[in-house]
């Protein structure tokens, strides 16, 4: 009986001395570099996104109806560099800066469509699609319709 309650305690140590090994040699991350890097291409991505809704409001389009051109506008450009593989560049890169709401969601859509691309368009892309957007759609949609409840049980 001693001698299992012995090796246990000879496991504790060697993982404890693995692990104090491992956080030796571990690299660090340069954590400074790599937010510098999100916040200028997340940044970029919302200049972009700006100059956009500009231009179509420069063009006579009203508030509302520039903002959704604008949507539109930066989900096509998300897809279209998901597609390219363009996007997985700036997301190594950019890290949480590419993360932008609207481009990432593009991004994280098309993405997953891409992953099953084999198995084909319908099967594959089509009913896969929405495997990452799907949560975030029922979860955003629930989450709308209890705000929704709650302030027009308050009024």
């Amino acid at each position: 009986m001693t001698d299992t309650s012995e090796q246990t305690r000879l496991q504790k140590i060697d993982a404890q001395e693995y692990e104090e090994l491992v956080q030796k040699i571990k690299p660090k991350p340069p954590v400074l570099k790599n937010s510098i890097w999100a916040f200028v291409v997340g940044g970029l991505i919302c200049v972009l996104g700006q100059a956009v809704l500009d231009f179509f409001r420069g063009v006579g389009l009203s508030a509302e109806e520039a903002g959704a051109a604008t949507s539109i506008v930066l989900i096509f450009l998300g897809a279209i560099l998901t597609g390219i593989g363009v996007y997985d560049d700036i997301g190594k890169r950019a890290g949480a800066g590419s993360i932008i709401p609207i481009t990432g969601f593009a991004n994280s859509i098309v993405a997953a469509a891409m992953e099953f691309k084999r198995e084909g368009y319908v099967f594959g892309v089509g009913a896969r699609m929405f495997q990452v957007a799907g949560p975030v759609l029922v979860y955003g949609i629930t989450t709308g319709v209890v705000v929704g409840l709650v302030a027009f049980l308050l009024k």
